[in-house]
């Protein structure tokens, strides 16, 4: 095991055995982020239950009210008569098949990519490339709509998606360690509510067992799973 700088083991020292409010944890969490650059503030929340099945699978999409605190690089495959809109909502790539040439030659230097649903089918064959990463568009989660320059703004301003693993666990960054800590904690709340909003009928006994947040090479400090949603 890697030894601890003398201020991971300062920080760890500071995160006691308890568990904090959202509130708390995100005061705590820039405090003990000492590192020279500005790294993210992520959460990672253990639901109870099994992705395996369908009935029981949490997806989706939340607007974090603060945004992510990232520069996210979006592509708009669309057709001619829909970029002009795609480029004024902010998109830094715009085009079609010069764009679907380089993807099927690796290129995959973006965050998100947003599209139409007439595109979808020239998408297909590029799903070994894209799904892997994440970058495949879905219509649950927006990134194929007809509403192409709100989808690229809404991506812009802090839209993320989030899946819940094979181990029951659902990882979403929600700010950076630069963000005041109630900016932090209205995000992490906005993300909360809204996996609570999506328990699935087929959910049993306690739906969330754990939610732990951190940042880049910081130690995890536990929130209160009971009181998350008023503090």
């Amino acid at each position: 095991m890697a030894r601890l700088t003398k201020k991971q083991k300062e920080a760890v020292l500071k995160v006691e055995d308890k568990t904090y409010t959202v509130a708390e944890a995100s005061a705590l969490i820039k405090e003990i982020s000492n590192v020279n650059f500005d790294p993210s503030i992520d959460l990672a929340v253990r639901l109870n239950v099994d992705p395996r099945k369908a009935n029981q699978m949490v997806r989706g999409v939340v607007t974090l009210p603060h945004g992510t605190g990232k520069d996210v690089k979006v592509l708009a495959l669309v057709t001619p008569d829909k970029e002009a809109e795609a480029k004024e909502a902010g998109a830094d790539y715009v085009g079609l098949d010069e764009y679907l040439d380089k993807i099927k030659g690796g290129w995959t230097d973006v965050d998100v990519i947003v599209t139409m649903p007439s595109v979808m089918g020239k998408l297909g064959p590029l799903g070994r490339v894209l799904g892997p990463r994440g970058l495949m568009p879905n219509p649950k989660t927006g990134t194929v709509t007809m509403d192409v320059a709100k989808a690229v703004s809404d991506v812009k301003a802090g839209k993320i998606d989030f899946k819940v693993e094979k181990n029951g666990i659902v990882h979403a960054a929600v700010g950076k360690a630069s963000f005041d800590a109630e900016k932090i904690a209205g995000n992490a709340r906005e993300l909360l509510t809204t996996l609570v909003k999506l328990k699935p009928q087929a959910a049993k006994g306690v739906y969330i067992k754990s939610i732990y947040m951190s940042s880049t090479m910081s130690p995890s400090v536990q929130i209160d799973t009971k009181r998350f949603t008023e503090q």
